[in-house]
């Protein structure tokens, strides 16, 4: 592939995940304000971006076989860990944003776990097995991810309703 088309598909699918994500947040937030039809606008929309996001990274070669897609989430949970939060975080120190400081932080520690967590499924994969895990319990605060029922996040402290996968 050439070296500019290739770029324009990287940008492509940046831009169309970041649309995926950011109308899905926008259609949370319409639910909580009772405009259930503006909500399934945003939600069906998001779905589209998510279709074209997806159709820029098959023709990237970016979707591979199961314990390929796994080493590759590890590698991103790592990088995000080790070098991309700590960064972002001592920025936003040094800018004095508290809010920011503490989303990187947030980030990173649920960072950890999905790493390990990646871990564990490529090990079971390599034995050709699925992953044998229970109910996957998220905080709607940090992102903190849980195998099994949680009453308190440990990374924010919350208490209350955890989504579940």
């Amino acid at each position: 592939m050439k070296k500019m088309v290739e770029k324009a598909l990287q940008e492509a699918f940046a831009g169309e995940s970041m649309a995926h994500m950011k109308y899905l947040i926008y259609a949370s937030i319409a639910e909580k304000e009772g405009y259930k039809n503006v909500a399934r606008l945003f939600k069906a929309i998001a779905y589209a971006e998510k279709v074209h996001a997806t159709n820029h990274a098959k023709v990237l070669g970016m979707a591979k076989d199961t314990k390929e897609n796994l080493i590759d989430a590890i590698n991103g949970e790592l990088f995000e860990v080790e070098e991309m939060y700590p960064v972002y975080g001592e920025i936003a120190k040094m800018q004095n944003e508290g809010n920011a400081i503490k989303a990187f932080h947030y980030a990173m520690e649920a960072e950890k776990i999905h790493a390990t967590m990646y871990e564990d499924a490529k090990k079971s994969i390599e034995n050709n097995k699925d992953i044998d895990i229970g109910m996957i319990y998220i905080c709607p605060i940090c992102g903190h991810t849980h195998i099994g029922f949680i009453e308190e996040c440990p990374i924010c402290g919350y208490k209350g309703e955890f989504e579940k996968f």
